[in-house]
């Protein structure tokens, strides 16, 4: 397997699953995420209602329609609702992650969840995190179609007393942007806990190394690092992709 061979779309979501549940960012059986199979979202694949992240399999993963009113009976009603009003709402949004990892959620629980620019993967989501402060219940109806309204306004929303989505083009971007924002969540909480004075770094240096983040994402970065992620399954567990 060559360094940028990430063979199908189902395998690569399904690679992301299974690292999601090795980094600990999973929620037992509930948290989904999805990937558009179309180039308008109508259709997506999502993982199936009652399935550990770490034990799914490319083939296991569904194809549904956005578009459907009617819930697909193997489809976990919050994960039809939200994921299915994002695809619909957000058509340039590829691929949609939703956890409620640690970090990411601790950030969200607070009065002012910010991200300061206090270290390298911060400056990352400098003016790139969209936060929202109107949780109104666990994302069915009203709540879906709000939460589906913000696809696309920011690579990272925060979604305040819940957890956190990220959006991208595809699964390399959109696990790429969940995995560093939790790694800055917990270094920036980290760092609050000492009691000691924590030190920003000025808009413009944070802006510049936002900037910097991007144009190494665009030059492949997040796509290597899913392609090394496949290949140490690949080593270890290499049944995700049946």
């Amino acid at each position: 397997m060559t360094a940028l061979d990430l063979g199908s779309p189902r395998e690569q979501l399904a690679c992301a699953f299974r690292w999601l549940a090795r980094l600990d960012m999973h929620e037992g059986v509930a948290n989904h995420c999805s990937l558009a199979t179309t180039d308008d979202g109508s259709r997506f694949l999502i993982n199936p209602q009652g399935r550990h992240y770490a034990e799914l399999r490319a083939s296991d993963l569904l194809e549904v329609d956005a578009s459907t009113v009617q819930r697909p009976d193997d489809v976990e009603p919050t994960a039809w609702a939200i994921h299915g009003a994002m695809h619909r709402q957000g058509h340039h949004v590829g691929c949609v992650m939703h956890t409620h990892s640690l970090y990411a959620t601790a950030l969200a629980c607070l009065e002012s969840p910010s991200l300061p620019p206090v270290e390298q993967s911060a400056m990352r989501f400098f003016e790139r995190v969209h936060v929202d402060k109107g949780f109104d219940g666990m994302g069915l109806g009203e709540e879906a179609e709000r939460l589906g309204n913000l696809a696309g306004k920011a690579p990272i929303l925060l979604l305040g007393n819940h957890g956190v989505i990220a959006t991208g083009a595809d699964v390399a971007e959109a696990f790429d942007s969940l995995y560093y924002f939790e790694r800055a969540c917990r270094s920036y909480l980290v760092a609050r806990a000492s009691g000691l004075p924590l030190k920003a770094v000025p808009d413009e240096v944070a802006r510049k190394t936002a900037q910097q983040w991007e144009e190494s994402v665009r030059e492949g970065a997040a796509t290597m690092h899913l392609a090394a992620l496949m290949r140490l399954l690949d080593r270890d567990d290499p049944d995700y992709r049946q």
